[in-house]
């Protein structure tokens, strides 16, 4: 007699749904980002290099945690770091209040880095739990269902982003002249940036109210434990050439996503002449894109090879790209609004392709991939230093341009299997 697979453990359901729900809930602050670096270019007078860094301490934040949240889960339970990741959440959300009433930039900078310290913890427990949360052979069908919620939180915080941030009133030179000699200039200045904190704070609120369930709910009592003994070492990595030119793709991968979509508004404002609620709501169809593509790939994948599926999508987002920067207007937009479904195949793929045939060096190897989202901290302000110096969003898309050329090559050539295992 067959013994039928469970998708989820047995008692389990209400526990799997609260860690799917997270997935949800961090895709939040993450794509408001992309919403804040347009809203503090205008309330808070920042180059677009500055507001750039919003990316940089967001991914910055990721880059430091990551090692400890694993540590201290590996030591208390996934439980204990979930609850720990959705206070540091909720707290960096609570400090955009008095970032806002100080109007100083730094102080929401560090806002964001307490929020992605928290989600450092989330993304780390969440992925490892829902991976031991049934049946082995249904893993990865797990959590692909799980995932399959990000893009649509990531819609929902540009959604929300849009609505509650931007305000209908982008001023002309001369309306912005005009106030300045009234007066009332800084005044204006001062409650555009307070609309950051009512969303926030909300945000904060629900947070909380997770924290509260998490903290209540059945874990099961056999924790997988996330950071195990690794056998290998970083030498032994070094002798497997698809891995160490994974790294590098996905350095200049997550640079390129989180690139385009952080000027995604910006570009849309210049080029197409509308206000930012409606570049806000284009920036949602972008993600709306991104999640079609994801789930479109795999059914692809059954029949084109994953890596070279990947090579042919980073060969028409040059094109797409290319297009946006000689042909800025709405050519240029739509352009760069399909390189969003192209995207969305290539961050899984890279990681996997890259962990292939690791053998017991695949956890160490794995590690390394995850803190290679600091591509995004990195090569998003030179986007707004390249903006900065032609004055336009266009000439600094070729940031994502040269980006997807590194995915090209490592989709056609640089992820074929190579190392020790394969001589």
């Amino acid at each position: 007699m067959t013994t039928k697979k469970s998708f989820i453990l047995p008692g389990y359901l209400l526990t799997f749904a609260l860690v799917t729900s997270l997935f949800f809930l961090w895709a939040l602050p993450n794509t408001m980002n992309d919403v804040l670096i347009p809203h503090f270019m205008k309330s808070l007078e920042l180059s677009r290099f500055k507001a750039g860094l919003i990316q940089s301490a967001f991914k910055l934040g990721y880059f430091v945690f990551a090692l400890p949240a694993g540590l201290i889960m590996q030591r208390f339970g996934y439980r204990y770091g979930l609850v720990i990741g959705l206070i540091l959440f909720a707290l960096g959300c609570f400090l955009f209040w008095p970032a806002a009433i100080a109007g100083k930039y730094i102080f929401f900078l560090g806002a964001l880095f307490v929020i992605a310290s928290g989600l450092a913890f989330l993304e780390l427990g969440a992925n490892s739990l829902v991976v031991s949360m049934g049946d082995p052979s249904l893993a990865e069908r797990r959590l692909n269902f799980a995932q399959a919620f990000n893009p649509i939180g990531a819609m929902s915080g540009v959604a929300i982003g849009t609505v509650f941030i931007f305000s209908d009133t982008d001023l002309t030179a001369d309306q912005i002249e005009a106030m300045k000699a009234a007066g009332t200039f800084k005044a204006y200045l001062a409650e555009e940036t307070m609309r950051v904190g009512p969303p926030y704070i909300g945000l904060g609120i629900i947070v909380l109210i997770f924290a509260f369930f998490i903290s209540r709910a059945k874990f099961p009592e056999q924790e997988v434990k996330i950071i195990a003994q690794v056998k290998g070492s970083f030498a032994e990595l070094k002798k497997y050439p698809h891995w160490y030119k994974g790294i590098m793709a996905q350095f200049f991968y997550l640079g390129a996503q989180l690139g385009t979509w952080s000027y995604f508004i910006q570009y849309v404002k210049e080029n197409g002449g509308l206000s930012s609620k409606f570049a806000g709501a284009f920036l949602v169809g972008k993600l709306a894109a991104f999640m079609l593509g994801r789930f479109s790939s795999t059914i692809f994948m059954k029949y084109i090879r994953p890596a070279k599926l990947m090579g042919i999508y980073a060969c028409i987002n040059i094109c797409l790209v290319a297009i946006g920067i000689l042909f800025p207007g709405w050519i240029g937009i739509w352009a760069i609004f399909g390189t969003s479904f192209f995207m969305s195949v290539m961050y899984p793929t890279i990681f996997a392709s890259a962990v292939k045939g690791l053998g017991p060096n695949a956890k160490l190897g794995a590690s390394f991939l995850v803190m290679s989202l600091i591509g995004g901290a990195v090569l998003t302000p030179f986007m707004g230093l390249i903006a900065d110096r032609w004055n336009a969003i266009a000439p600094a898309m070729i940031i994502p341009l040269l980006s997807y050329v590194v995915i090209l090559y490592y989709g056609f050539v640089g992820s074929k299997p190579s190392g020790p295992l394969y001589n």
